[in-house]
């Protein structure tokens, strides 16, 4: 689903950025991408919940406990993934060699891959990428980073915040990549979300952490989870302000900011699923428990029959019943309503289609609407948002190694 994307200037105080290519696409594309802050910069991240971590993984979450970055240093075209030692050696051995042209410590300098797993790194061609990299550094740089990132995406995606902590401008701004393998509680993505905005740690981890299940953790494109995904939050406190803590007047704006932003990014993903055509809102309401109705919402946004059914424009609800039913979840089924956007569908566990078949075939060939399931089994709720399953998914991923 290809959208037009209009490139205004991005600019982050405190923050530059630059993107290179070291040959590691080969349509010789930028591959590098290098964000560095002016300070170091208060840090939250999550990673893959995979068992197979990338190295680039490996070493960033054990350097974002410690809550400061300074830098994030990404390849994409390779995603230095189940390369066993010398991955995890070459990973670190490009964070030091980028941390010693900063002039900064290693340890604040935070690695991520994208790309094919299973492939060493070419240790040369990457290191003069890194080098190339921190030359080029500019607070203009932000597009060349986001170029650097991507891999199959079809547009850049990104979004910009602004707003006022006690009375100084403060920018929230996020650039992310993500096209395929995309499945709830992170996927084939990496994001990263700056702002100069002075905030502590822990309040830096809750906004996060609010933010997440509404955005990268509610999100479905194929269901394959990846080896690389990561989240990070910098906030570096070149805006001036009062250190932000849960308590603060601004924290509840910052937080509002992040998540909308997030959000945005989010959705931007999914609209990009390799071959997607269509968004769907999958709203369930009603659940015994919030585990319950995500658990719907995870069967029907996984379900092959019902992402094809969604391809095809096709109003069908037995798929749709029928994903919600082996779920796990329970509920009665003579209860359940189902709506696309506000035509009903299932009314109190019965079909009704062919009474409403031309308005809901209208919903159904929108590029974006509601899939939303009411259990009437109690005050649980969940949504993800997923895309469609098309052949051109079939035909992207039957020959990605060629």
């Amino acid at each position: 689903m290809k959208l037009d994307v209009v490139r205004t200037p991005v600019r982050v105080p405190g923050f530059r950025f630059a993107g290179v290519a070291c040959g590691l696409k080969a349509s010789g594309k930028r591959d590098i991408a290098l964000i560095a802050s002016d300070r170091p910069a208060a840090a939250a991240g999550v990673f893959t919940t995979n068992r197979v971590k990338a190295a680039p993984v490996v070493v960033g979450q054990e350097r974002v406990k410690r809550g400061r970055v300074q830098a994030v240093l990404v390849n994409s075209g390779n995603a230095n993934a189940y390369t066993g030692r010398d991955g995890e050696r070459l990973a670190r051995e490009l964070t030091a060699l980028a941390a010693r042209r900063l002039g900064i410590e290693e340890r604040l300098v935070v690695p991520s891959s994208t790309g094919r797993i299973g492939v060493q790194l070419p240790r040369a061609r990457v290191r003069r990428g890194v080098l190339a990299a921190t030359r080029a550094l500019r607070p203009d740089g932000f597009f060349d980073a986001l170029e650097g990132m991507m891999t199959t995406d079809a547009f850049p995606k990104f979004g910009v915040e602004r707003l006022r902590l006690d009375g100084r401008p403060v920018t929230v701004a996020g650039l992310a990549k993500g096209a395929g393998m995309i499945a709830p509680h992170m996927a084939t993505l990496l994001v990263y979300v700056l702002t100069d905005a002075a905030v502590s740690r822990p309040a830096l981890r809750r906004v996060l952490m609010r933010a997440l299940p509404q955005s990268f953790n509610a999100i479905v494109v194929d269901g394959d989870m990846s080896t690389n995904d990561t989240v990070l939050l910098l906030a570096n406190g070149a805006a001036g302000n009062r250190p932000l803590t849960e308590r603060s007047p601004g924290f509840g704006a910052l937080s509002a900011s992040v998540a909308r932003l997030m959000h945005q990014l989010a959705r931007m993903i999914v609209r990009d699923g390799e071959g997607g055509t269509k968004l769907i809102d999958i709203v369930v309401r009603g659940a015994r428990t919030a585990r319950d109705a995500g658990r719907v919402a995870d069967a029907i946004a996984r379900s092959p029959l019902c992402k094809t059914a969604f391809f095809g424009g096709d109003p069908y609800a037995g798929r749709i019943v029928c994903a919600a039913g082996y779920s796990g979840a329970v509920f009665d089924p003579a209860k359940l309503d189902v709506y696309l956007d506000d035509v009903r569908i299932v009314d109190r566990g019965v079909e009704v289609v062919r009474r409403v078949e031309r308005r809901a075939s209208r919903v159904a060939a929108k590029p974006e609407f509601r899939l939303t399931l009411d259990l009437h089994a109690g005050t649980g709720a969940a949504m993800r948002m997923a895309s469609d399953l098309t052949t051109d998914y079939v035909r992207f991923n039957s020959d990605y190694r060629t």
